[in-house]
């Protein structure tokens, strides 16, 4: 269960240093600063490393779709190619 309280800044400005003794604890997860009424900041502990570098990478993973009949070991070359004097076109 994700814990959040909401605080003003000015509340913020005097509990600031506590707030962030126990922030990532069971006690409290994440802190809403408003000003006038307006949330204008959120503070939450930052991801641990690994969790950092396992949204980096490979955060495309599962968005590219390929065609059934597509082979990408094999060489793909569209123009003609005379291999012995590594000319194009002949």
């Amino acid at each position: 269960m994700t814990i959040t309280r909401n605080i003003t800044a000015t509340e913020f400005k005097a509990e600031c240093l506590d707030l962030m003794d126990r922030i990532g604890t069971p006690e409290l997860d994440s802190v809403v600063i408003t000003k006038r009424g307006k949330p204008v900041a959120v503070l939450s502990a930052p991801q641990s490393e690994s969790d950092s570098v396992r949204s980096l990478h490979g955060f495309m993973r599962g968005s590219v779709v390929l065609s059934a009949g597509l082979d990408l070991t094999q060489p793909v070359f569209d123009e003609p190619f005379i291999a012995e004097t590594g000319a194009l076109h002949g």
